[in-house]
């Protein structure tokens, strides 16, 4: 611990925000300025106070915290690499195992921001490898069978981190903040993955408090502006009817071996099922008539996280529908399009193990990721010329359930039954479709070309 007698402690610092007023106690160790904020002035007049008395008796102040030593002495110590782990841990029982990778992904980001020193530092693959699969993977981190290079990668990450404490240092933090921001290319992170990563960021530092590992949370004292995640569809995105019957058309027909994924990509365009609900489908959850309007009734879904983060050790988790509580079910229509399409499908192929009305060609126990997402390349590449494949156009499956949901609400159907077929509140509807609603383009066109005399 490197320390320092060379302090100087400033006055008390007021800053009236628009929701809220804070107070911010700063002080410089060492030629480093600290400050740390606080709600009240009383809490920050009482640090402050403590800060006074430690310097007045000569005590050493830690130039990495900026703290007197007897502050630091009262407070637990972590490493970040143990600390780390013991956060997924907490988390793993009770979230779905796609936000259980989600978590290995922020922590494995955040890690080396960590590191104290790079001497003998292994390779950076190597520990973003042992870092994402096993030590923040609650089933993986003991296995026998870690690799012995993965082994080693994460002994020598687990003495070269830096304690939590650390992130009190606004430096350390901003660090912190600009790797979760960042790709490995180093150009800026998509806005919404570093939303993510900086809410699993705050979560665990909150956490970090909770155990005494820090005063306080210096996120938001830190002036350090996020990128806006964008929250709309793309436009561009979307296909039209008729591009989307084309598409599922050339599933059927042309793509090898991709007929048995018609009705699937049905199920998204036609009845706006996200994948992980239309792999889950089975006999039970069909209300069709011979021809005609039917409907689905569902409750679970699948999305899928590989095989290393469920509890079942299938690639797929089976879960409660979206934003729903456990038992929750929906209804979503079914034209007389996919009737038709639904019947021969079954018609065709059968059904897999349990009336499973979707699944691989020889694994009858589940729908593949990989057999979803080349079919839809492949059918994306008969129909569409080079120029248009380079484009968003219908660049996912999931495409189709946007395609849907936008068609609904411009042809007329009311939010609240559009909201109600889709699974989402009528508020996540317009604020996700709103670029994608027809605001009367056309129509103002043509005025202004008549006031134009065209």
């Amino acid at each position: 611990m490197d320390t320092t007698y060379d302090v100087r402690i400033w006055a008390l610092e007021v800053y009236k925000g628009k929701r809220a007023t804070t107070y911010h106690v700063a002080w410089v160790v060492d030629g480093q300025r600290k400050k740390e904020t606080f709600k009240t002035s009383a809490l920050a007049e009482g640090f402050r106070s403590d800060l006074i008395v430690a310097a007045r008796k000569g005590e050493a102040f830690d130039c990495e915290s900026g703290r007197p030593v007897s502050m630091l002495r009262n407070r637990q110590t972590m490493s970040w690499y143990e600390f780390a782990c013991k956060f997924v841990d907490l988390k793993w029982p009770r979230v779905a195992a796609t936000t259980r990778r989600t978590h290995a992904e922020a922590m494995t980001a955040i890690t080396p921001a960590m590191f104290s020193t790079s001497r003998g530092k292994p390779d950076d693959k190597l520990i973003r490898k042992a870092l994402s699969r096993w030590a923040f993977n609650t089933q993986q981190r003991d296995a026998e069978d870690c690799p012995p290079d993965v082994a080693a990668a994460l002994r020598w990450v687990k003495k070269n981190t830096r304690p939590v404490s650390a992130l009190a240092n606004p430096e350390i933090l901003r660090a912190v903040l600009t790797t979760i921001s960042t790709k490995l290319d180093g150009k800026p992170g998509a806005p919404s993955v570093v939303s993510r990563r900086r809410k699993i960021l705050n979560g665990s530092i909150e956490y970090a408090v909770e155990l005494k590992l820090l005063d306080a949370n210096p996120l938001p004292a830190l002036k350090w502006k996020p990128p806006k995640p964008v929250n709309t569809v793309d436009r561009r995105a979307v296909p039209n009817p008729v591009q989307a019957r084309t598409l599922i058309n050339a599933v059927r027909y042309e793509v090898p071996a991709g007929a048995r994924l018609a009705a699937f990509f049905g199920c998204l365009y036609f009845s706006a099922m996200r994948p992980e609900e239309a792999v889950a489908l089975t006999l039970s959850n069909l209300n069709l008539p011979a021809e005609g309007w039917g409907e689905f009734d569902f409750g679970n879904a699948e999305p899928h996280a590989g095989k290393e983060w469920t509890d079942s050790g299938e690639n797929r988790d089976r879960r409660q529908l979206k934003q729903r509580e456990v038992g929750e079910r929906r209804t979503a229509p079914c034209p007389p399009e996919l009737t038709a399409l639904i019947h021969w499908h079954i018609d065709e192929f059968g059904t897999g193990i349990g009336g499973r009305l979707f699944v691989g060609e020889r694994n009858k126990k589940e729908l593949p990721k990989r057999t979803i997402t080349d079919t839809w390349r492949l059918a994306r590449e008969y129909v569409f010329t080079p120029e248009v494949q380079a484009t968003p156009l219908a660049k996912r499956p999931y495409d189709l359930r946007h395609a849907a949901v936008s068609t609904w609400l411009n042809g007329g159907v009311p939010p609240t039954d559009v909201a109600e077929w889709a699974g989402q509140s009528v508020e996540i509807l317009f604020r996700i479709y709103a670029a994608c609603l027809d605001k009367g383009t056309e129509a103002l066109r043509r005025r202004v070309s008549a006031a134009l005399g065209y």
